[in-house]
C-alpha cells in the first residue's frame, strides 16, 4: 500500500517539511527588526547581509520544495542550512534549546531524505521526467 501511494506520499511530506520555512521566514519578513537584534545578540557578523540570505533561503526552498523543483540540491542546502542554525542558535543545554536542536535535527533527516529519494512523480521534478 506505501509503494503504491508513494508519489503522494512524497508530495505531502515536501509539504510538511516546507510549512516550518514558510512560517520562519514570513515571521522574519515581519519581525525584521527583532530578528536583526537577534542575530547580533547571538554574535553574528554582517546582519544586514545575513537576515536577507536567511528569508530567501527559508522561504524560496518553501517554494522549491511545495513545488518540487530541483529538489534534491535544495534540501542539501536546507540541510547544510540548518546545521549552522542549530549551531549558532540551539546548542545551549536548556530545554528549549534542546527541543528546537532535535526538531532541527528530525528536519535535517527529512532533508537527506528528500536529496536521497528526490520529489516524486507530483512535482516539477517528476513532470520533466516523463
Amino acid at each position: 500500500m506505501i509503494e503504491k501511494n508513494q508519489d503522494l506520499l512524497s508530495v505531502v511530506g515536501r509539504i510538511l517539511l516546507a510549512i516550518i520555512f514558510v512560517f520562519s521566514g514570513f515571521g522574519k519578513v515581519t519581525g525584521y527588526a527583532g530578528t536583526a537584534s537577534y542575530m547580533a545578540s547571538h554574535g553574528l557578523p554582517m546582519v544586514s547581509i545575513l537576515l536577507p540570505a536567511t528569508i530567501v533561503v527559508e522561504l524560496g526552498g518553501a517554494l522549491i520544495l511545495i513545488l518540487g523543483w530541483c529538489v534534491r540540491p535544495v534540501a542539501l542546502v536546507l540541510f547544510l542550512f540548518l546545521i549552522a542554525i542549530t549551531l549558532v542558535f540551539h546548542t545551549g543545554g536548556d530545554p528549549a534549546s534542546n527541543i528546537q536542536l532535535l526538531k532541527n535535527t528530525a528536519i535535517m533527516g527529512g532533508m537527506l531524505m528528500v536529496a536521497a529519494h528526490g520529489a516524486g512523480r507530483f512535482s516539477i521534478d517528476g513532470r520533466q521526467k516523463r
